[in-house]
C-alpha cells in the first residue's frame, strides 16, 4: 500500500522527494502515516482536506475488508528509538 499512497501523493505535492511513509498493519486495520514537506502539508489539508480525503477513499477501497486510513503526522512513530532508550538504561 505504500507504493499506492506514494503514487497518489507525488503528483500533487511540490516536494515529492520529502515524502516519508510508514505502514502500521494488523489483520483488521491499516494505518499509513505520511510525513511531507511543510508546504505540501498545506496542499493536502487545504480546501477542506479534499486531496487527503480522496487518497483515503482510494486506499480504503484497495484495502478490502481491512479498515484503512492515511494520517499526516509531524514525525513517524519510532519504535526503534524506544528500544534504544531501553538499551541505554540497561548499560
Amino acid at each position: 500500500m505504500e507504493a499506492l499512497v506514494r503514487h497518489l501523493l507525488e503528483p500533487i505535492v511540490s516536494h515529492p522527494e520529502s515524502i516519508v511513509i510508514q505502514e502500521v498493519e494488523s489483520d483488521a486495520v491499516l494505518i499509513v502515516e505520511v510525513v511531507t514537506h511543510e508546504d505540501d502539508r498545506a496542499v493536502l489539508e487545504g480546501d477542506d482536506a479534499r486531496n487527503l480525503r480522496s487518497v483515503r477513499s482510494i486506499l480504503s477501497a484497495a484495502a478490502g475488508s481491512r479498515k484503512a486510513t492515511v494520517e499526516l503526522v509531524d514525525a513517524l512513530s519510532e519504535f526503534e528509538d524506544e528500544d534504544d532508550e531501553d538499551g541505554d538504561e540497561e548499560e
